[in-house]
């Protein structure tokens, strides 16, 4: 996959594997479509932090979400 392109289907890959890396419970609280590409850079940014990582602390995976919180287009 490659990820250098700014497409949706980019975003919902790295959404999908941050949430799976993340063991998040409640998945359904980011998705895809809450993510434009004025935020792609950001995102990948997140997304390769997290790939690069086996584990992460309580404090870890709160900051992660925080940070994709603020990323999240504006409803």
């Amino acid at each position: 996959m490659d990820l250098t392109k700014k497409s949706p289907e980019n975003v919902e890959y790295m959404i999908d594997q941050i949430k799976q890396k993340l063991r998040m419970a409640n998945v359904g609280a980011i998705k895809p479509n809450h993510f434009d590409s004025e935020m792609y850079e950001e995102l990948k940014d997140i997304y390769e932090m997290v790939d690069r990582k086996d584990r992460f602390s309580p404090s870890e995976m709160q900051a992660i979400v925080e940070e994709l919180g603020q990323l999240r287009r504006k409803q």
